[in-house]
């Protein structure tokens, strides 16, 4: 049985992973920032379809949650198979009224706390043939939107560092891919009116926004013998919006 470790599980892409994966028999550590919400998603995913879930809360900017749920991985399960890396906090901004705080949060969660995950599970991922890795970036941080220059330069530094990992755990048998997520309907687009869900649509070749399901389904291939010889790539899941 293979054993996946998903941050930001609780909601939108994370939880539609979590499931799609349940649903192809993995066992599952599943991490929130509130515990409400994670608990929920692996006792109703355990549920459904018969795996081992089992959920830790705690803030992903922290190096001790992530340093946390991969002893929960390895106190459990003995192993880690996948690992997807995708909480992560959005805000916008002009650049020059954009608080100070908010530039250090982005890049807290976003940036480092990505790097915090995968630094931690290195050798327990390492410990298993075939191990992939899966980090969620974001076309802003690979094309850039006007408004968004820091919660940009936050998703860059994820891309970055899947490269850069494919480059360092190649040798050690363990595949790093991200995905470039586009227009998703989640809670991010909450803040959207009925105008500028109608101009997002409308820069989307596609001609709809996309579905948390539309990005799990590709997190889903990256990370299985599918995509076997796939590594250091930022896959685009945007329906053409970057075309």
């Amino acid at each position: 049985m293979s054993v996946a470790l998903v941050t930001g599980a609780s909601r939108g892409i994370g939880r539609a992973t979590a499931h799609r994966l349940a649903e192809q028999g993995y066992d599952l550590v599943l991490h929130g920032h509130g515990e409400a919400g994670v608990t929920e998603a692996a006792e109703s995913l355990a549920a459904k379809f018969g795996v081992t879930a089992v959920a830790a809360a705690g803030d992903i900017a922290d190096p001790q949650t992530s340093k946390a749920l991969v002893r929960l991985a390895f106190e459990t399960f003995k192993r880690l198979d996948a690992l997807v890396i995708n909480a992560g906090t959005h805000a916008a901004g002009m650049l020059g009224m954009t608080a100070d705080a908010t530039i250090e949060r982005l890049f807290a969660v976003n940036a480092a706390g990505a790097a915090y995950t995968l630094q931690n599970a290195v050798r327990l991922l390492t410990r298993s043939p075939g191990a992939s890795v899966v980090l969620t970036a974001s076309i802003t941080g690979t094309h850039g939107v006007a408004g968004q220059a820091v919660y940009a330069a936050s998703k860059a530094a994820v891309a970055g560092l899947a490269k850069s990992a494919a480059k360092e755990l190649g040798p050690r048998g363990v595949r790093v891919n991200a995905v470039a997520p586009g227009f998703i309907a989640t809670d991010m687009l909450d803040t959207l009116d009925d105008a500028g869900r109608a101009e997002r649509i409308a820069g989307t070749a596609l001609g709809r926004l996309g579905a948390a399901e539309d990005v799990a389904d590709v997190i889903a291939f990256l990370l299985s013998d599918q995509a076997r010889f796939v590594t250091g790539q930022v896959i685009g899941v945007d329906g053409g919006l970057t075309l």
